[in-house]
Order: C-alpha cells, then sequence, then structure tokens
C-alpha cells in the first residue's frame, strides 16, 4: 500500500494490524534487524537465509502496512527504516497502563518489608 494511497484507518483497525504483524516471529526478527540502523531489502534477506526474497518482500509489505516500518527506494536499492511509533502508541494502551498497578504494589511492598526489616 503505497503512502499516497492509505485510506485514515481507526485507532482499532491500526492497532489489529500492528497486533498481526508483531504475531509472525519472521517479521519480529525484522524488525529487530531493523532497531539499530536501517537495511536495504538485500540486507534483510542476507540475515534470514531460511526465506527466498518474495518472502522476504511479502514480510516487509505487511510490515509497512501496518506502519511498523517506512521503506525509501533510492536507486535500485529499497531501504527499510523502522518507525517506533505504532509500538510506542500500543505500549501506552496495553502496557504502561496494566504496568503501573504492579508498579505501585511492589513499590509498596517493599516499603513495608523494610519497615518490618528495620523493627
Amino acid at each position: 500500500m503505497a503512502n499516497d494511497k492509505r485510506r485514515k484507518l481507526s485507532e482499532e483497525e491500526q492497532d489489529d494490524l500492528v497486533f498481526k504483524a508483531l504475531a509472525g516471529p519472521d517479521r519480529r526478527r525484522i524488525l529487530d534487524l531493523l532497531r539499530d540502523a536501517p537495511m536495504t531489502t538485500g540486507q534483510i534477506g542476507g540475515h534470514l537465509r531460511n526465506l527466498d526474497r518474495t518472502t522476504v518482500m511479502q514480510h516487509l509489505r505487511v510490515l509497512e502496512n501496518a506502519r511498523l516500518i517506512i521503506s525509501r527506494k533510492e536507486g535500485r536499492c529499497r531501504w527499510n527504516y523502522l518507525d517506533v511509533s505504532p509500538i510506542q502508541r500500543i505500549h501506552a494502551r496495553w502496557i504502561e497502563a496494566y504496568a503501573a498497578p504492579s508498579a505501585e504494589l511492589l513499590a509498596k511492598l517493599r516499603a513495608e518489608l523494610e519497615f518490618s526489616k528495620g523493627s
């Protein structure tokens, strides 16, 4: 899906695409590869020797549709860049909100243990 042809997705639809993209271990591996620096499609394929070029391209398309990567054609090379904003949005909505009460509980437990230890 080219950038100019993308329709506006609801947050729920966008989150669904991200979760589906993250469900694939090969796609997660691609995201790990792109974490440190952008890579060409050929470089990514070189790290995923168990996959043929067509399969790598299909995985990149899923990641791009989920807006987890941004690709840019430069000459004959296609450069792929990680876009962490969808992951940050999911973290804020699904992880941070649920982790806060647990962190508060652990802090309270620690304070109680330290208090009882000092008594």
